[in-house]
């Protein structure tokens, strides 16, 4: 951020652009460690895409899950899609 005479603080500058690649490598590195656990987890047998559906739930509180869960059920109702 420029001061009162326009100047840019380098040394800030620097500072932070610095932590955000070091912060890109390691989010290079965890994507890199969930691959291999998305694939471990294919290699076992398990559906992916059903994994990624559970992690992405369980992001959800309790409460706003299980109101979805009714409106995704009574949209179903609607449509003739029960089971």
């Amino acid at each position: 951020m420029p001061d009162a005479s326009g100047a840019v603080s380098s040394e800030r500058l620097r500072s932070l652009i610095k932590r955000i690649e070091k912060l890109e490598e390691d989010k290079a590195a965890v994507g890199e460690d969930l691959k291999e656990v998305y694939g471990e987890a294919k290699g076992t047998g398990f559906d992916v895409k059903i994994i990624r559906q559970i992690v992405r739930i369980r992001k959800i509180e309790v409460e706003k899950r299980r109101e979805q869960e009714e409106l995704l059920e009574l949209y179903k109702s609607a449509l003739g899609m029960e089971e």
